[in-house]
């Protein structure tokens, strides 16, 4: 019976239990992600963030704490120079589960674990969500005003393409009404004085032979 458990075992000794939370928080701190059953994650979550809280204040007796649990200089260093940095106004909640697919062999619950700060792509994504939230109505006013004032341009610039359209048609219909009325005027003159001349002759020319 489990009466009184206040943490998981996970199937394992102390010293086993202790050196496996060991590994995985130094492979975490060294690659950021690592991929392990979800109760394995929950375990290493109380294990490892009280030791990242620990690289806020990079002094001598924390680095010595932190090399204490995780027995491994390398992560130390990492720790300290870069996590440090990233979670340096971060109040707490320093990881992530995301759950995965279960284990093919036993169906067992998976999870991918990760430190918040390393994931570029859901920063991004809070980033826009903060952007988006805390609206106020007055500010739902002004969206609509926004909306509607680009609407009202196109109208204007619509109401002004016709006009500019009827200046060229008044152009176009008084410069052939011009030249039509010049053209035909001359040729009805000039034809038939010319034509009324040789008729006249013509006949006067045939009565002399006659005679």
């Amino acid at each position: 019976m489990r009466h009184k458990n206040a943490f998981n075992k996970l199937g394992r000794k102390t010293a086993h239990r202790a050196a496996m939370l060991s590994n995985m928080a130094c492979s975490l701190i060294m690659h950021k992600r690592i991929n392990t059953t979800l109760q394995k994650a929950k375990a290493l979550r109380g294990f490892v963030e009280p030791v990242i809280t620990l690289s806020k204040d990079d002094t001598m007796n924390n680095r010595r704490l932190a090399f204490k649990y995780l027995q491994d200089k390398e992560a130390v260093k990492e720790l300290f120079r870069e996590i440090s940095n990233k979670v340096a106004d971060r109040p707490g909640g320093y990881t992530r589960i995301l759950k995965t697919a279960p284990r093919l062999g036993d169906n067992a619950d998976m999870c991918m674990m990760e430190l918040v700060d390393y994931n570029e792509n859901m920063l991004s994504n809070n980033a826009d969500a903060k952007k988006t939230t805390g609206r106020t109505r007055r500010s739902k006013v002004k969206k609509t005003d926004e909306v509607t004032a680009p609407v009202a341009k196109p109208k204007a610039k619509e109401v002004a393409a016709p006009a500019a359209d009827e200046t060229p048609v008044a152009e176009v219909e008084e410069t052939p009404v011009a030249q039509v009325e010049e053209t035909p005027e001359t040729s009805v003159e000039e034809a038939p004085e010319v034509a009324d001349e040789p008729v006249t002759d013509e006949p006067e020319a045939k009565d002399e032979e006659e005679k």
